[in-house]
């Protein structure tokens, strides 16, 4: 089978397409022949030994995907070869075989298709956890998303509207925020032209946002936050931008607001039940079209490294997807 390989700590072009031999199961494992996997930022940090992850050397990245049963081992009984599985996983996906404990298989709901079923967990999985466990953001009140237009941002866009929530985008162009239009979202602040803290007192009437939802730092994070509403939740998602900011704490004090980390690869694991109850929400949610993943490009195996560095560029919209298979 072949698979990418990181075999030294580097930028997405040094990753090299290797012939590896087929995978077996072993107890409690699962093998999946790979037809679809997402690309989220962290793969983009891993590969470079910037991510609080690190897997030792050499290793396939990839952590989400979605393909068939090739072969179970011992103790396994709840799937058989053949089934459609959907998986997430340390690293491992972006090949055309992976080897995935059973607990980090879910059966894939039927009428689902690859690309959408590897495009759901990590980045809903994130949102979820971050506005409905983090934030529990209510209907009716005002949540800013800053980075709205990346995978996780328009995840919480959908999220908040399944919520009853006012949703505003906030994005670095005006054809990323018709994307995020397109997702739901009821107004849009473009920080690259407009003043963000004044465009987010015009678009809250002044009162400010009661959750900023930012996987993105930087630059944008202390004016978000000194426009957060009383009692506002900020929910540090990620550093999309590169640089992680510092922010007075003397704000949390005089909004009598609350900084909230968002780590939904910890929760998951800490909290299975917990995960999967909010995996089987957003299932639901799917079905009734209330949310759905937007696949802006597919990437041959061959060209995970353009993928890569197109997410690294932050020219991505919603999700891209690797098919190991084509």
């Amino acid at each position: 089978m072949q698979a990418i390989v990181c075999t030294d700590w580097g930028p997405p072009d040094t990753l090299a397409l290797q012939q590896l031999p087929d995978l077996t199961a072993g107890a409690g494992q699962v093998v999946i022949d790979v037809h679809a996997a997402g690309v989220n930022f962290p793969d983009v940090l891993i590969i470079q030994n910037k991510y609080q992850f690190k897997p030792e050397l050499p290793f396939t990245p990839g952590s989400e995907l979605a393909g068939v049963v090739r072969a179970v081992g011992d103790g396994v009984t709840q799937y058989k070869a053949g089934d459609k599985v959907i998986a997430f996983i340390g690293h491992g996906a972006f090949a055309q075989q992976a080897v995935v404990p059973v607990q980090a298989v879910m059966p894939m709901p039927a009428g689902m298709d690859f690309d959408t079923a590897a495009a759901i967990t990590l980045t809903y999985g994130t949102s979820h956890h971050a506005v409905v466990d983090r934030a529990q953001l209510k209907a009716g009140e005002t949540m800013l998303v800053l980075g709205a237009a990346g995978g996780v941002g328009l995840a919480a866009i959908e999220i908040g509207k399944a919520l009853g929530a006012h949703v505003i985008a906030a994005a670095s162009s005006d054809e990323k925020l018709a994307v995020c239009t397109a997702h739901g979202a009821d107004a849009t602040v473009n920080y690259s032209t407009e003043d963000l803290r004044e465009a987010i007192k015009a678009a809250t009437g002044g009162k400010g946002p009661d959750v900023i939802y930012d996987p993105v730092g930087g630059i944008y994070a202390e004016p978000a936050f000194r426009s957060i509403g009383w009692r506002g939740r900020y929910l540090v998602v990620g550093f999309a931008n590169g640089e992680i900011p510092k922010l007075p704490l003397n704000l949390t004090l005089l909004k009598g607001a609350s900084l909230m980390g968002v780590f939904w690869g910890e929760f998951a694991k800490r909290e299975p039940k917990a995960n999967l109850a909010a995996m089987r929400e957003l299932i639901g949610w799917l079905a009734e079209g209330k949310i759905r993943p937007h696949i802006s490009a597919r990437y041959a195996l061959a060209d995970t490294a353009a993928a890569l560095n197109a997410m690294a560029a932050r020219k991505v919209t919603g999700k891209v997807v690797i098919q190991p298979q084509r």
